[in-house]
């Protein structure tokens, strides 16, 4: 067994707060520092349906990804039962489930989801895309096109779908961010990337990116592929907890072909 600042401490020695950026909020967002816990469910995002599977489990903490609550997107003015954000935070505190996140600043860290993103996608002599720490540049041992290479992250990551743009290049130099990173493209071009994976690109960086690939392969698959190494990492930190990646939380979006 373990307390939640224990595991929050040890998350943080993994990836610091300071890695992440300055509108983000990260680290134990709900719940009592000194609480006792034996299962923690982990889970890209705290959705309704991620607490209902913690509170099946009797799970004591959540540890995610994404921030069950981010001031910056949606400020936290009420707790109401009726809104969705504060529906899952009175059902937390009602049964008593603590919440850590760790989002950009698991971004950036080492071994975080930039460098398991890059190592899912076949990358190898892996080096930061951003300033910042955010994103991956690497290369592929072999040369692929652009539709032998998409076809690979898409079953890789288990995309249902992916949007891309053909640059005009053959696959070798490759930059990943995951999640939103459609502002790194120029640090992608820059750099001298053939193709750029990331994710929720808009419509105007595929109408007016040159001579670079883009794959779009969607949010949660770029994400997720951190969940079982959080898991994997605590369960070797803490042997006596119960480490579950969440079966409920999957890919929000469909893609539909006529």
């Amino acid at each position: 067994m373990a307390k939640v600042r224990e595991i929050e401490r040890f998350l943080y020695d993994w990836a610091p707060k300071e890695l992440a950026v300055s509108w983000d909020n990260v680290g134990l967002l709900v719940g009592d520092p000194e609480e006792t816990v034996q299962t923690v469910l982990v889970a890209l995002d705290i959705t309704q349906g991620v607490v209902e599977e913690a509170v099946q489990l009797g799970a004591e903490l959540i540890v995610a990804h994404h921030p069950v609550m981010n001031c910056a997107w949606h400020p936290v003015q009420t707790l109401r039962e009726d809104d969705p954000l504060g529906k899952k935070l009175r059902t937390l505190v009602r049964e008593n489930i603590s919440a850590i996140c760790m989002h950009t600043n698991l971004d950036a860290a080492e071994g975080g989801v930039n460098d398991v993103l890059a190592e899912k996608l076949g990358l190898t002599d892996v080096l930061p895309l951003g300033e910042d720490g955010i994103g991956r540049i690497g290369a592929l041992k072999e040369e692929k096109s652009l539709a032998e290479y998409t076809s690979c992250v898409v079953k890789s990551l288990g995309c249902n779908g992916a949007h891309v743009r053909d640059g005009g290049k053959t696959v070798h130099l490759v930059a990943v961010g995951g999640g939103a990173c459609g502002s790194y493209i120029a640090a992608a071009k820059a750099k001298g990337c053939d193709t750029f994976v990331t994710s929720d690109l808009k419509y105007n960086d595929f109408l007016d990116t040159e001579g670079l690939n883009l794959i779009d392969a969607g949010h949660f698959p770029t994400e997720n592929v951190i969940c079982p190494v959080i898991a994997e990492r605590l369960r070797e930190a803490f042997p006596g907890l119960k480490l579950v990646v969440s079966a409920s939380h999957k890919e929000a979006m469909e893609y539909y072909m006529s």
